[in-house]
């Protein structure tokens, strides 16, 4: 018999947090959204994450064998993070769209790869195409207002959940970039009052973005010194979309972007990739007797 261990796991961390902020979303902030729309997130996600397994590992293991079992539940918190991911950033109000965001999201980790890793970011991936092929999905960065207590508690538990899979190098290089370049256009070059910046730059958004969603350690490059500058870059290009083109929600767009130049990173810079299995097999103990 085994006794499970959740918070070995970083990744339990990360669902209870985002929990946290959904559930102060709907309930403070008064979220427009059906809730049916982040149930849908949810559904589909947990049935692909099944339906993903079951295809991609029946040659390792027969599936609903204990040995499926446990690699099925042990992947189940990352296909949770991409729902939630979902749930924070992408607005619709069509299930369709809904549905089809979170099936390619889970999908995408099994099918797009190179050498041993996803490429993209599975939430990223699924707002991106949700929003530029539907015509029907949006993102809201304003729905997160920019609340002293909501911007505390995201900085606050985005440092421990990063912290926990040693990526924090990944979000300081992208916020600092991002806030370097904002501050040189807005403050220094248009001399617009310092309160717009501090407003751009704190928002709720680009905070969760910032710590859950460019931090994810499957789609970094694996080497330290890779990572920041992959992340400058990422910065770079959503201060360009943010300032120049007005895209709403450019960090998310940034992102995708720059996850297809992570395999080059990765061979400039030799690195090793990140794997789960230390923190899941310690997440299973033998149970006393």
């Amino acid at each position: 018999m085994y006794q499970i261990h959740l918070f070995k796991d970083p990744r339990h961390f990360q669902i209870l947090f985002q929990s946290s902020f959904l559930i102060y979303g709907v309930v403070f902030l008064h979220w427009s959204s059906p809730l049916w729309i982040y149930a849908a997130y949810f559904i589909t996600g947990i049935v692909m994450h099944t339906i993903c397994e079951a295809g991609f590992t029946t040659k390792q293991f027969p599936v609903f064998s204990s040995r499926w079992c446990t690699k099925w539940w042990m992947g189940m918190p990352s296909a949770l993070i991409s729902s939630y991911g979902l749930c924070l950033f992408l607005k619709t109000d069509m299930p369709e769209v809904a549905i089809a965001a979170s099936a390619i999201a889970i999908l995408s980790k099994y099918i797009i790869r190179i050498n041993g890793k996803h490429l993209f970011n599975p939430s990223a991936l699924g707002i991106v195409l949700a929003v530029l092929w539907s015509g029907k999905a949006w993102i809201n960065p304003g729905q997160w207002g920019s609340g002293a207590f909501l911007l505390a508690g995201i900085l606050t538990v985005g440092v421990i959940v990063v912290t926990k899979v040693q990526k924090l190098d990944v979000s300081l290089a992208f916020l600092g970039t991002y806030a370097i370049l904002l501050f040189s256009r807005q403050a220094l070059y248009l001399n617009w009052p310092i309160d717009f910046f501090t407003q751009t730059i704190s928002t709720g958004a680009v905070l969760v973005f910032s710590f859950f969603m460019i931090s994810d350690p499957k789609t970094t490059p694996n080497h330290p010194v890779a990572r920041i500058l992959w992340a400058m870059m990422v910065a770079s290009i959503a201060f360009y979309m943010t300032s120049f083109r007005y895209i709403v929600g450019a960090p998310v767009f940034a992102l995708v972007l720059s996850q297809m130049m992570v395999p080059l990173f990765d061979q400039l810079f030799r690195g090793t990739n990140f794997q789960w299995k230390h923190f899941t097999a310690s997440t299973l103990k033998p149970a006393m007797s």
